[in-house]
């Protein structure tokens, strides 16, 4: 099969795709959430690839791991989880099926798109994400295709490294239906990423709420034509894993001290982007030690202090809030993160009366980035049709517009010392000019 061309492709038989999925998986990973992963020497080689091992040295939740000292995991602990969930979904679809619209090498490709997902990551979680320019999908299908090593241990394990990247980068436009398969099953809303960070993170955190009956919904799930489906009996699994998804940006992503370390360390580097400190370059392909020892070699930079703090767990103090569910209309200088300093500095200039000591690293807005609980999922009837999960009864559907409009607020962070009153009347006026 030529590369970057799947338009055709055989039908392959269930056990074919059985006997594919299960020969040759003589090598395992030990992971405290489920078990012994096996893997194939060939799938298993990737592992020690340096693009692949740094994610050991990337914490899949960041800075959090100051408000729950146990979220120490990392995005490679992560990544086996998804490749672990993304064969048992291969698994589950290939029993209930006598014909498969793959081919071996997808099949492969698909598997490796999973526990590569992330190489292309930025250290602290998603710190980094909202001031990148390029999605980190993007540039692990870059590092796919430039990583000489990559990209041989890719076609070693049998599987097509072009294919491994357009599953990964699902916005780069491709028109093959079997990529197109795997993209639905690695990006959906039951997709292996969500299935493994929710109970993942719940985990190691110690939070009860994230936890789900992946098996039941692994078990659950069918490929019908070329579309993902959900058997009806298992619709109250969906509605399950979405609130899990509500509770643990409410418990956890978004719980205020995270918000303060992951906003410091936000402004540190927008603040150093603007001043010609550094460049983005200096951020790429970085683990979370490489970035660190980037204030190391700017030491009198003043807002490289953030990042010091954050590593110390020196957090700044959310002191006032703004709803964003209320009609309030933030001026657009607050809601672009590229010109929210300038927000921030009016914020500083109202309290600079009351507490002279304040430096422009001091005042900062955090607007987290909208979120969705998407419900685009099609259930499986009892006597064989399709539907859409919104005409199944799912309350997600408007449930979960609530639940974002709920969660998501503007925060002013401010050091401890400055009165919450003059805090809220300096971000109200400052903002929103009120």
């Amino acid at each position: 099969m030529e590369s970057g061309n799947y338009a055709i492709f055989l039908v392959m038989r269930r056990e074919t795709a059985l006997n594919l999925l299960n020969d040759g998986f003589t090598h395992s990973v030990k992971d405290p959430l489920w078990g012994n992963i096996p893997f194939t020497r060939q799938l298993k080689a990737l592992l020690e690839i340096e693009s692949v091992e740094k994610l050991s040295r990337i914490k899949q939740n960041g800075p959090a791991y100051h408000i729950y000292p146990g979220a120490v995991h990392t995005r490679l602990n992560h990544s086996i989880g998804v490749y672990h969930i993304g064969r048992m979904m291969l698994l589950s679809i290939a029993r209930k099926r006598e014909e498969l619209p793959f081919t071996e090498r997808g099949m492969i490709s698909f598997l490796s798109a999973c526990l590569l997902h992330d190489i292309g990551h930025f250290p602290y979680a998603h710190s980094l994400k909202e001031v990148a320019p390029r999605e980190h999908e993007e540039i692990a299908r870059s590092l796919i295709r430039d990583d000489n090593a990559l990209r041989s241990a890719i076609e070693a394990a049998g599987a097509d490294p072009e294919m491994t990247g357009l599953i990964i980068d699902k916005d780069e436009p491709c028109a093959d239906k079997e990529t197109g398969t795997y993209r639905s099953i690695l990006s959906g809303t039951l997709d292996p990423d969500k299935l493994d960070y929710l109970s993942r993170d719940a985990f190691f955190a110690g939070i009860p709420y994230g936890r789900q009956d992946t098996d039941y919904i692994i078990s659950s799930i069918s490929l019908v034509g070329d579309e993902l489906a959900l058997e009806s009996e298992a619709i109250g699994s969906v509605e399950q894993v979405l609130f899990s998804k509500y509770m643990m940006y409410r418990s956890l992503y978004w719980h205020k001290g995270v918000r303060s370390a992951t906003a410091m360390i936000k402004k540190a580097v927008l603040t150093a982007l603007r001043d010609g400190v550094i460049t983005f370059d200096d951020l790429y392909l970085k683990d979370d030690y490489e970035f660190y020892s980037l204030q190391e070699r700017y030491r009198d930079y003043g807002p490289f202090s953030l990042i010091r703090d954050v590593e110390r767990g020196r957090l700044l103090e959310r002191k006032a809030e703004l709803a964003l569910r209320d009609g309030r209309t933030l001026c657009q200088e607050a809601m672009d993160v590229k010109t929210r300093h300038l927000a921030e500095e009016r914020v500083r200039a109202f309290l600079l009366g009351r507490y002279p000591d304040l430096k422009p690293e001091d005042v900062i807005i955090d607007i987290p980035e909208p979120i969705s609980f998407e419900t685009h999922i099609r259930i499986l009837r009892p006597d064989g049709t399709l539907s859409d999960a919104e005409r199944e009864g799912m309350v997600f559907q408007k449930a979960g517009n609530l639940f974002s409009q709920a969660l998501r607020k503007a925060s002013l962070f401010l050091p401890g010392y400055v009165d919450e009153g003059d805090a809220d009347r300096a971000f109200r006026e400052g903002v929103d000019g009120e």
